[in-house]
């Protein structure tokens, strides 16, 4: 690189800023640069956080900083000194989403009914985060309950965090419920961060907001820890600015490796689902997809996946049964929080902040839906599930397909509470339900606004997906950097919302004051 992350070089003229460095480097960039001794991780580390206090009012990505970090960071030097390292991820600042479980910050899912007591440990992907000497900055926003709790809701808002902004465009919608840790990697106040996804939560976020998002085949990370809405969809994932450092992340959460090596696009066998006109914009990304994998020597095949309405028609009551069971089962592990689902429906109903947006139709759905023992769920869920699999399965045999690619959203949408989430376009639902890897790589842009393609495949073809991810992300460069268009189109002021900025134990730094404060010029508690 032309910096490093802790200053330019004395003398050197038009050097790249801060921002810029931090936006471009790679975790094997930074790696190079500690092992030289040109950059510490507690100087990265406090690099993050000084653009977290520069920017996050604005994007309002982060809800609980680890006042540890600094000294995470210190404990990583020490080990690089001593010529004990622990890996790639070692002293890197990872943020995780506020639905997986941390014995040492609050584990809400957005919901002010979690606030109460933390979790008595930590999820499983976070011991090996920290067992491989990653950074924990913190926790991130995201939509409450993983955007499984209303018919209307809009995506990126919680209880605890308030909105969650695209930092493209201020006013234009994150999407999907890892809003706050897809949102966080855009506007690099981390180097990765974890999402999880049941249906579309990470590809959507990381494709609105211009990053990378792996969704792994279910199984490939632990779901240990995580607050559910379905074990059998639900997985987490690692967002990055690069596929390299996605796929370095999961290597961690999943404990095999899937860094991607060099791999040629030419002769690859590329099915194309286009979804052509839903968004002219969206269109036009596709075009210049298609138009540079053809360059590249792939061999593309228009596909379409059968059954797409029969499996969203039989996704949605399975996963209401599977979201009061798991749900109820992950509640009991947590000492001095509501205790089932129907204790939560009772305490929005009291609570000043958690209606006050959208309803809980699907937690009313959810409680009054069968056991996860009744025969019209178990068939709803092995129709959704078979015809799902089905769908890439046979695509992939009948034209011995590679990949299939799709266009992962349409672009993000104006954030209204009255409306809720206004959803043009999805590829999603395929991989999810069936279980399969999606990976989601900035592909182009409609007017100021990101969009992605999505490489999904069979059960178990991640490291084929992050290989041609990888290859493509190489030879389109379609990402930019997020500073050139950090703006909002319709400056608003949301009438009596309350607000809220990250919340730290004790001070890391001057970042923050401690607990709750008020945001000047703003309505509302923050």
């Amino acid at each position: 690189m032309a910096a490093s992350v802790a200053g330019s070089p004395v003398g050197a003229s038009a050097a790249p800023t801060l921002d810029a460095v931090l936006d471009a480097a790679t975790i094997p960039d930074l790696q190079a640069q500690m092992a030289k001794g040109d950059l510490t991780a507690v100087g990265l580390a406090e690099a993050y956080l000084r653009r977290i206090r520069e920017l996050e009012p604005k994007v309002r990505s982060i809800l609980f900083l680890d006042p540890t970090a600094l000294s995470q960071a210190e404990a990583s030097d020490q080990r690089r000194r001593g010529g004990h390292g622990l890996g790639p991820l070692d002293g890197i600042p990872v943020l995780l989403k506020d639905n997986i479980d941390t014995k040492d910050l609050p584990t809400t899912a957005g919901s002010r009914a979690l606030l109460a007591q933390k979790p008595t440990r930590d999820a499983e992907l976070v011991r090996r985060l920290r067992a491989a000497g990653a950074v924990v900055l913190g926790k991130t926003n995201l939509s409450e309950w993983a955007n499984f709790r209303s018919t209307k809701s809009t995506s990126g808002w919680s209880g605890v965090g308030g909105q969650t902004n695209n930092p493209y465009v201020l006013d234009r919608n994150p999407c999907g419920s890892s809003s706050g840790s897809a949102a966080a990697v855009a506007a690099s106040l981390a180097q990765v961060a974890i999402g999880t996804e049941t249906d579309g939560s990470i590809v959507c976020p990381g494709g609105a907001n211009g990053i990378v998002g792996i969704k792994p085949t279910l199984g490939v990370v632990s779901g240990d820890g995580i607050v559910p809405i379905s074990h059998l969809q639900d997985t987490a994932g690692p967002f990055g600015r690069h596929v390299v450092d996605a796929a370095i992340t999961l290597s961690v959460l999943s404990g095999k490796d899937y860094t991607p090596h060099s791999t040629s696009l030419r002769g690859k066998r590329i099915g194309v689902w286009a979804m052509a006109g839903s968004d002219a914009g969206v269109d036009k990304v596709m075009q210049d997809t298609v138009a540079t994998l053809k360059k590249a020597g792939a061999i593309l095949v228009d596909v379409a996946p059968a059954n797409q309405d029969t499996i969203g028609d039989n996704e949605t009551p399975a996963l209401l049964a599977e979201f009061k069971h798991d749900l109820n089962a992950y509640l009991a592990t947590r000492p001095g929080v509501p205790r089932t689902l129907d204790d939560l429906i009772a305490f929005d109903q009291r609570d000043p902040v958690e209606l006050s947006k959208f309803g809980q139709e699907l937690f009313e759905q959810a409680q009054a839906a069968p056991p996860i023992t009744d025969p019209t769920y178990l068939q709803q869920r092995a129709t959704a599930t078979e015809l799902a699999r089905h769908s890439i399965d046979d695509l992939i045999a009948a034209d011995h397909l590679d990949a299939i690619i799709a266009p992962t959203n349409g672009p993000a949408w104006v954030t209204d509470y009255a409306s809720g989430d206004a959803f043009e376009l999805g590829s999603s639902t395929p991989a999810a339900v069936a279980g399969y890897p999606d990976i989601t790589v900035p592909a182009g842009f409609a007017g100021a606004l990101p969009i992605g393609v999505s490489f999904m495949a069979g059960r178990n073809s991640d490291a084929r997906l992050i290989a041609l991810a990888a290859a493509f992300e190489r030879i389109s460069q379609a990402r930019r950097d997020r500073r050139s268009n950090f703006r909002i189109d319709t400056e608003r002021r949301e009438q009596g919302v309350r607000h809220f900025r990250p919340r730290i134990v004790n001070p890391i730094s001057e970042c923050f004051d401690t607990g709750i404060v008020f945001l000047p010029g703003r309505d509302g508690v923050i």
